[in-house]
């Protein structure tokens, strides 16, 4: 995997740097968080992280980034 495949891999629902709950499907959607970098999440992870990600922007902020 290269440096780009996990940039552009799916961090949610929890927005983990590639720790537990880091999926690896590819993301395309992007998620603004208030003091922290966007989440980047694929369609599955999109609910969850606009539930339960740290710092999310309430309405939500999203993005489709691919």
């Amino acid at each position: 995997m290269t440096d780009r495949d996990r940039a552009d891999s799916c961090r949610g629902p929890y927005g983990g740097e590639a720790g537990p709950g880091h999926c690896g499907d590819p993301a395309r959607f992007e998620v603004a968080r208030h003091g922290r970098a966007p989440l980047r999440v694929c369609p599955v992870h999109l609910g969850p992280s606009l539930l339960m990600a740290d710092g999310v922007l309430w309405p939500p902020d999203i993005s489709l980034i691919r």
